[in-house]
């Protein structure tokens, strides 16, 4: 049950983090792949840690296990941010996690071997269900599917690569090292959004003049980071202690919050976070809450 608690803890750090980078992708830094970088070169970091951990070094094909985990996880950041440029982060978000889970219950059935009781299939199938439910529905700014869930299944699919591989390293070597090892090689997509023409310009308009009008975007990304490092850890530990499928499966609880909070911002602080919601759109979402509820109840018993 420890592992159930520590995910926990780490989905309800990555909720208050979806609305973090909703608002700076949105309002304040305006490209996905400039946000990109502050989300992924700051990763090297972790290879500070190594001197603590005894330097255990991988063998072999592990390092380009290793090596693709934190580039699928990078480039999954890079989709999912150019979803949420696209639509709102109460569909985005759990439409995202059910292809996450999806994707994730196929590769590790199929590469890991891993097996999941009725009672875990049965929460699979209700938490999916509950994300499509909350991710379907028509908005007042949007009738079909926008390019951002286009977006969002790529990110899905990107995010199960690395988990799954991540799991498989977390059999062989600690969790630490591992850890250390695949979310370092994160920051090589960092690298690689220098490349773009937008990173540049975003760093000439800092050295070239001073910004002209107060903002808290430097405070809002530190938080947004800390935050996710957090709930990276959980999760990761999370994998490492029980099963990859079940663990993503419970992102669920992640929805809930999020909703929570976005009702309560576009209602009292829309100056904040705003959105809009329809009595019918608030009719689904409870319903979807519902099924949230019972499906992690699933994995509880």
């Amino acid at each position: 049950m420890f592992w159930f608690l520590v995910a926990i803890l780490g989905y309800v750090s990555f909720a208050i983090v979806f609305l973090l980078d909703k608002v700076i992708v949105s309002d304040k830094l305006g490209e996905p792949v400039v946000y990109t970088f502050y989300s992924t070169i700051y990763m090297f970091g972790a290879l500070l840690a190594l001197p603590f951990l005894g330097w255990q070094l991988l063998s072999g094909v592990d390092w380009l296990w290793a090596l693709l985990s934190g580039i699928t996880f990078g480039f999954g950041l890079w989709s999912l941010f150019k979803a949420l440029q696209r639509d709102e982060t109460s569909h985005i978000s759990p439409f995202n996690g059910a292809f996450v889970t999806i994707f994730v219950y196929f590769f590790s059935n199929f590469f890991l071997g891993e097996s999941l009781t009725p009672y875990s299939q049965a929460g699979v199938i209700i938490l999916v269900f509950s994300a499509l439910l909350l991710s379907f529905q028509k908005t007042k700014k949007r009738q079909t599917f926008s390019m951002g869930f286009f977006w969002a299944i790529l990110s899905g699919l990107l995010f199960a690569i690395s988990h799954v591989l991540a799991k498989y390293l977390y059999g062989i070597y600690p969790f630490w090292s591992t850890l250390v090892w695949t979310k370092a090689f994160v920051g090589v997509v960092g690298l690689f959004t220098l490349f773009s023409p937008l990173v540049h310009k975003k760093f000439a308009k800092k050295i070239v003049k001073k910004q002209t009008k107060k903002s808290n975007t430097a405070f809002l990304i530190i938080v947004d980071k800390i935050l996710a490092v957090v709930g990276v850890v959980c999760i990761q530990y999370a994998i490492a202690l029980g099963s990859v499928t079940v663990v993503n499966a419970l992102i669920g609880v992640q929805y809930v919050l999020m909703f929570v909070l976005i009702v309560f911002f576009s209602k009292f602080f829309p100056k904040i976070f705003s959105e809009y919601f329809t009595k019918e759109e608030l009719t689904v979402e409870f319903i979807a809450i519902c099924l949230v509820v019972l499906g992690t109840a699933f994995f509880v018993f």
